[in-house]
């Protein structure tokens, strides 16, 4: 069985991007996406959800319109509202595949 599991705080380049998922690894997305010079989302734009999580790095990495306040997990929703900008797809398509990826992940079976 290949190890699998999250690379936290995913920053890096597009190749880095298909190492990690090569590796059978998640790309865990957070607050920086929504920075906007911070360049994640055309990294983004280029990877399926598939391979997507949402995390928050709380107290860090606070999302816009919040940034430089604590961060908390009601605060998913605007990365899951970036995405769904980047990706052109709704909201609750970015919350449903992401959530399966965590539940397929973590081996969480959801009855």
């Amino acid at each position: 069985d290949q190890v699998k599991g999250v690379f936290h705080c995913f920053n890096g380049t597009l190749g880095d991007a298909h190492e990690v998922i090569k590796m059978g690894f998640h790309l865990g997305i957070g607050g920086v996406v929504t920075f906007k010079n911070a360049g994640l989302d055309k990294i983004v734009s280029e990877i399926d959800l598939k391979h997507l999580l949402l995390e928050t790095d709380a107290p860090f990495l606070t999302p816009t319109p919040f940034r430089g306040k604590r961060n908390e997990s009601a605060y998913t929703y605007y990365i899951a509202q970036k995405i769904a900008e980047i990706k052109n797809t709704s909201v609750e398509e970015v919350a449903a595949v992401t959530t399966q990826n965590a539940l397929k992940l973590f081996k969480i079976d959801k009855k």
